[in-house]
């Protein structure tokens, strides 16, 4: 790791974030399991150092789009923490109103684009917004995730095939936590492990990055962002990763072995950073169980602001639709 130019505020901004979406997710599952959250819950924990390295990048004109694991995404991107989870208690006060879920938030103030349920359908949507961009002459970046289930479905080859061809402000970054529901990427794909090499065949610039890592994933995004603004061209990153709970709250994730999790939970991205600020005497022991007990305490609030907060009314559904 290598902290480059960044102050320690900024540093311990990067902890913070992470540990904030990990008590977030933790509490998603404590309150699915007591039935406050129901339908389906794709929970983010393992793979904090993507959102919060990747999105801490972004300027606040820029556009962020994801897939249906979005709560990290949305945290990072600064979505308030009682919204986001009142939206997954379906209740009116939710960023959608109660009406999407854990699926699909939404906040245009931000400029975040939603999650989507279906997988690969955000491509062609921020390959959509990209064009707008260009058309209006404006210098924002469209910052798109999938995951390696994403990437066997047409939408994934004809969106990176007319970001070249159109050469559109996107940064395609795919999150591979090497499984697609419960089948291993070696399973799915000819190729292998490494997919970062299809975007050769569109001409498209490919880095690969380690994900667990949130300084490497800050800096390649950093150098990403400005190659783009600078020449209007797309970039791909693959960052490897992996989900420390299964594919959703329905997976006992049976498929994989205690020896490939205890692997994956060695490299866990906010002990693993947790390790180089203490070891480069960058903040303390006490100065992290702050940043820790001040999470708990928002998530906590967050999930009484919930239960409190009113069920959406029937009047709501004839509104926010097209006719």
């Amino acid at each position: 790791m290598s902290k480059d130019n960044l102050s320690k505020k900024e540093l311990l901004k990067l902890q913070e974030k992470m540990i904030l979406i990990r008590e977030f997710e933790e509490a998603c599952g404590e309150n699915y399991a007591k039935g406050f959250i129901r339908g389906f819950l794709h929970l983010y924990i393992g793979e904090e150092a993507i959102a919060v390295g990747a999105i801490s990048s972004l300027e606040k004109e820029d556009y962020v789009v994801t897939h249906y694991r979005d709560h990290g995404h949305a945290l990072a991107r600064g979505l308030s923490t009682e919204s986001v989870m009142a939206e997954l208690f379906g209740k009116s006060t939710g960023v959608s109103k109660g009406k999407g879920g854990s699926m699909h938030l939404f906040d245009v103030e931000k400029n975040f684009m939603g999650g989507h349920a279906i997988v690969g359908a955000q491509l062609p949507l921020a390959l959509g917004i990209a064009l707008a961009c260009k058309y209006k002459k404006e210098n924002n970046v469209v910052l798109v995730f999938f995951g390696d289930g994403a990437v066997s479905q047409g939408t994934f080859h004809e969106t990176l095939n007319l970001a070249s061809l159109w050469e559109l402000p996107v940064l395609f970054f795919l999150e591979n936590n090497l499984y697609g529901m419960g089948s291993h990427v070696e399973n799915t794909r000819a190729e292998g492990r490494d997919i970062y090499s299809s975007a050769d065949a569109y001409g498209i610039q490919a880095e690969i990055v380690d994900g667990m890592n949130v300084l490497e994933v800050l800096d390649i995004t950093k150098k990403s962002l400005e190659s783009i603004r600078n020449n209007s061209k797309p970039i791909l990153i693959e960052a490897k990763t992996f989900r420390f709970s299964g594919h959703s709250m329905a997976d006992p994730a049976k498929y994989r072995s205690k020896d490939e999790l205890n692997y994956w939970l060695k490299k866990d991205p906010i002990k693993s950073f947790e390790k180089y600020l203490i070891g480069e005497n960058i903040c303390t022991k006490d100065e992290l169980k702050k940043i820790k007990e001040k999470a708990i305490n928002e998530i906590e609030k967050a999930v009484d602001f919930s239960i409190k907060s009113p069920e959406p009314s029937l009047e709501e559904l004839k509104k926010d639709i097209y006719a």
